[in-house]
């Protein structure tokens, strides 16, 4: 028995992957194709760009105006898509009902649906002579070519982010700590602050974050419920395009250079933040 367990010890394990020199520099050159290239060439195109320039540019009061609207309204649409998107997923995960998989699988469609389709839709639905606008106009509300339209086009693409990321690590959550807080006496409530929060909250942070950096540069399903009107619902990817049809070039770099600073930001602070919960419930 002893041979044979040294011998099983001994017999070189077989890999499903080739080796780490071959992984990691497929890894690098994917990764330089689809990501560090065309950063790259974003940059490059930049240098023509002066610092007068991007100055003017950046602090632009129209150019502000599209960041503030995109800003404020990726931020409320991912702030509420991690609040249904937690539900959504306790609902997938704890409880069987006719359908599921139907259900299941309507979650992932902003993902599978042209952008442009979807904001055509929405736009015929909230319009004020569409289905619901209709409904809504009496009581003086506006959804669609308001930031209110462009919010709910936002939580559209991006609550699949929240649910997606949220939904597998409540199916691994351990029930026996539920089970031992109810047995103590602690209410669903407690129970839910003090034990199942706290594990959702690192993937609760990252469905928040890809949601709002997807609704950031999100164009297709907001140019058509947003009305596109300057300093009240331009978003600023249509900045972008319009400087670009212009032959802007330079303009349209720089705000897409400032764009892209502020989604790094949040990625790093995001992810500063998840390393700090994790470290800290060691």
């Amino acid at each position: 028995m002893n041979a044979t367990n040294a011998a099983i010890k001994t017999r070189p394990q077989r890999r499903l992957l080739p080796g780490f020199g071959m992984t990691m520099g497929f890894s690098v050159l994917y990764l330089s194709l689809v990501v560090l290239l065309p950063l790259s060439a974003l940059l490059f195109n930049s240098t023509g760009l002066s610092w007068a320039k991007f100055w003017d540019v950046a602090t632009d009061a129209r150019v502000l105006a599209s960041y503030r609207v995109s800003l404020s309204t990726a931020a409320g649409a991912a702030l509420i898509d991690a609040v249904l998107g937690l539900l959504l997923a306790w609902v997938l995960v704890r409880y069987e009902f006719p359908g599921k998989r139907i259900f299941d699988a309507l979650i992932d469609l902003p993902f599978a649906l042209p952008t442009a389709v979807a904001g055509v839709a929405l736009t015929a639905l909230y319009a004020q002579n569409g289905w619901i606008g209709a409904l809504l106009a009496p009581l003086d509300i506006k959804v669609a070519f308001t930031p209110l339209g462009i919010t709910l086009a936002l939580m559209f693409i991006g609550i699949p982010f929240v649910v997606r990321t949220v939904q597998p690590v409540l199916e691994e959550l351990d029930r026996d700590m539920e089970e031992a807080a109810a047995t103590l006496g602690a209410g669903r409530g407690r129970t839910f602050l003090r034990i199942v929060l706290p594990e959702l909250l690192p993937p609760l942070l990252t469905g928040f974050a890809l949601a709002f950096a997807r609704g950031i540069g999100e164009y297709g399903s907001v140019v058509f419920i947003s009305g596109n009107m300057p300093m009240r619902t331009e978003i600023a990817p249509l900045l972008i395009m319009s400087k670009l049809e212009q032959f802007d070039y330079a303009g349209a770099t720089a705000v897409a250079l400032i764009l892209l600073l502020l989604s790094f930001l949040l990625l790093l602070v995001i992810n500063t933040l998840q390393h700090w919960m994790r470290k800290s419930a060691r």
